[in-house]
């Protein structure tokens, strides 16, 4: 059985999922600190349903490949919308259309005490 690795390695390994899948404007929101239920939260965007869908699958597998455990996934049917909770990192996977009207980095980066994009 392997450990579990410590978020930041979590976060490496889902940034360089990302980047090989090809997901657009990624944003990661630094939560130390901030938030009791994750240290980064991660906003991606897939260009359309099937990509947002092979994004998730490809980083719940490199995260399930890793040892993490209790990964939580939501949106998969649908696929305009996937998060993935590792538990330290949280990603959303987003359609354009959907990432815009959640527009979820203006709630976590605006007012006081807020977290910051990194």
């Amino acid at each position: 059985m392997k450990a579990q690795p410590d978020a930041d390695k979590t976060l490496s390994l889902i940034l360089s999922r990302l980047e090989d899948m090809k997901a657009e404007e990624t944003v990661t929101i630094d939560l130390r600190g901030k938030s009791a239920y994750s240290d980064y939260m991660i906003v991606t965007t897939g260009r359309v349903n099937r990509h947002v869908g092979a994004i998730a699958e490809n980083v719940t597998k490199s995260l399930k490949e890793t040892g993490i455990k209790n990964i939580h996934v939501e949106g998969l049917p649908n696929c305009d919308w996937v998060l993935i909770d590792s538990g330290e990192v949280i990603v959303h996977v987003f359609r354009p259309e959907v990432r815009e009207f959640y527009n979820l980095e203006r709630l976590y980066t605006q007012g006081p005490g807020a977290a910051k994009a990194i």
